[in-house]
């Protein structure tokens, strides 16, 4: 594409699909404050309130690969606006139910039809935009499949404050109306003009493979590592995508061709992209009792406190082409974790009494670094991507990243929990075994058997409860900065800084690239 070329109306595409990524972000985290009231409302179990989570999680994460490669085949568009409309659809039939089961069958069909959405948004923007502008386009998309994620509660508790329950699906519908008029004028289709063959037995192995990796990461939280209910599907699992590693390197006609990782723009490029969504997804996972519990927020006021993290990731959006240009690629990526290190450095510091202005800067800390690690990685990836494989490429990438982010999740939590304990076993003597025993179990739970007991009691059980989950999620953040800075030493030595499409091709072939 030259700038002759330039297609018009191409940044009022990029709004409707940076619209339609936002809403997906928000889906992942929306019923994070909703679960009371729809336990109350449908007469959910414990287990059909996770599932309504889950389900959504499920089918996400399964069912990308696939999807970015039929959007391959038979048209990036087409699929695209298909993915939308069903979303649209499934979110105003789950704003209509009236039983759980229905409501997780519902969420399953919205994970599904995000599973289409993403990754093809993501491979449609190398048809729409030259190479000077396509980091700039991804830094608005990006942001907003990013700031998704923290508005997500801050939208739920205020829908719930004011409307019905079923409000926070239905607002999705004149979204996805707005982005489904926005890409339909203004997107182009896109499509490999030479299809290979589906491979659909290696379809069914990595979709069979990532659904069973991702429910028993979901489950372990309840039943631990060692249930035959978490470890039997994580190590099905593996053996199946094993089994589709192992087809798609034998096979004619591959899902995905797996010698994309040869080339090291893309292969580091997908490292940090996955390292960055594990970061993101960490500091939400921990931070979010820390507020609402320890802190003593309300699920609004928890959303609005998470604001820094939200505007500083949209001002590292809208600069970090420019960063990008001045300093290159690999310093930009470096700099990006090396700022999320720091910046969870600083919220590792925190404790059940600090301020929220120390809070407010670790997370505009990390804002901005996450974007500047994430903007360049993703724009990498892409511009390693042949023409024909920008669907299946992206679908992987994503892919990649949702296991990894739920595993990260699992791992996390047995770090906190195994934490939690420990710091506050020292504190709990002489409190009723039934006190003692349900404040072991999270600092939820504790909250709430402290509010039962008299004062002084309650006040102890309260404060040893919340100074022992500060520091557990101290050292949590710890070891995730930790990761952090060995991603970002990995970048500086080895992330190709501006090396061009057919150079890293050439150079992953073994031979010398044409003058």
């Amino acid at each position: 594409m030259t700038a002759q070329t330039r297609q018009p109306g191409r940044w009022l595409g990029l709004a409707a699909m940076t619209v339609s990524f936002l809403v997906l972000g928000l889906d992942i985290t929306i019923l994070i404050t909703a679960l009371p009231t729809l336990s109350a409302k449908l007469n959910a179990t414990t287990d059909q309130l996770q599932w309504m989570s889950a389900a959504y999680t499920l089918s996400l994460a399964g069912f990308m690969l696939p999807a970015g490669v039929l959007g391959d085949r038979y048209g990036r568009k087409r699929l695209l606006l298909i993915g939308l409309a069903t979303f649209g659809i499934s979110s105003v039939v789950a704003s209509q139910m009236t039983t759980a089961g229905g409501l997780i069958l519902m969420r399953a069909v919205m994970g599904l039809s995000g599973a289409i959405v993403m990754p093809l948004i993501q491979s449609i923007l190398p048809s729409m935009f030259a190479e000077d502008e396509r980091q700039r386009a991804i830094g608005i998309s990006g942001a907003g499949a990013f700031v998704g994620l923290p508005l997500g509660p801050l939208l739920s508790g205020w829908l719930l404050t004011h409307y019905p329950w079923g409000s926070i699906f239905l607002i999705n519908a004149p979204v996805v109306v707005i982005a489904v008029i926005g890409i339909w004028f203004f997107v182009p289709e896109s499509k490999d003009p030479n299809p290979k063959r589906l491979d659909w037995i290696g379809a069914l192995f990595e979709v069979s493979g990532v659904t069973g990796l991702v429910y028993g990461i979901i489950e372990e939280p309840i039943r631990g590592w060692t249930d035959i209910q978490v470890a039997g599907p994580i190590i099905g699992g593996f053996v199946l995508i094993l089994a589709f590693v192992a087809r798609q390197l034998r096979t004619r006609s591959p899902l995905i061709d797996l010698n994309l990782f040869k080339n090291r723009s893309f292969s580091l490029g997908t490292v940090a992209f996955v390292v960055v969504g594990f970061a993101m997804t960490g500091v939400m996972f921990v931070l979010t009792p820390y507020l609402q519990v320890v802190q003593g927020n309300d699920a609004q006021g928890t959303g609005l406190r998470l604001l820094p993290l939200i505007g500083s990731m949209i001002v590292g959006a809208a600069t970090s082409d420019r960063v990008n240009a001045l300093i290159g690629r690999k310093l930009t990526v470096s700099l990006g974790f090396v700022g999320n290190a720091v910046g969870m450095f600083l919220l590792s510091r925190v404790t059940s009494d600090t301020g929220y202005g120390y809070v407010a800067l670790g997370l505009g800390v990390m804002g901005i670094s996450i974007a500047f690690a994430m903007i360049p990685s993703l724009d990498a990836i892409l511009g390693a991507l042949p023409a024909a494989e920008t669907g299946a490429g992206s679908a992987l990438t994503r892919a990649i990243q949702n296991v990894a982010a739920s595993f990260g999740v699992a791992i996390m939590g047995s770090i906190l929990n195994s934490a939690y304990q420990s710091h506050l076993a020292p504190n709990l003597a002489g409190l009723p075994p039934a006190a003692e025993s349900a404040a072991r179990s999270s600092v939820a739970v504790a909250a709430a058997v402290a509010g039962h007991l008299p004062g002084p009691l309650g006040y102890r059980l309260f404060g040893s409860a919340a100074d022992a989950y500060s520091l557990a999620m101290g050292d949590v953040l710890l070891v995730t900065a930790g990761v952090t800075m060995a991603c970002a030493v990995t970048m500086a030595i080895l992330l190709p800084s501006r090396a061009s499409r057919a150079r890293e091709t050439a150079e992953s072939m073994g031979a010398e690239p044409a003058a």
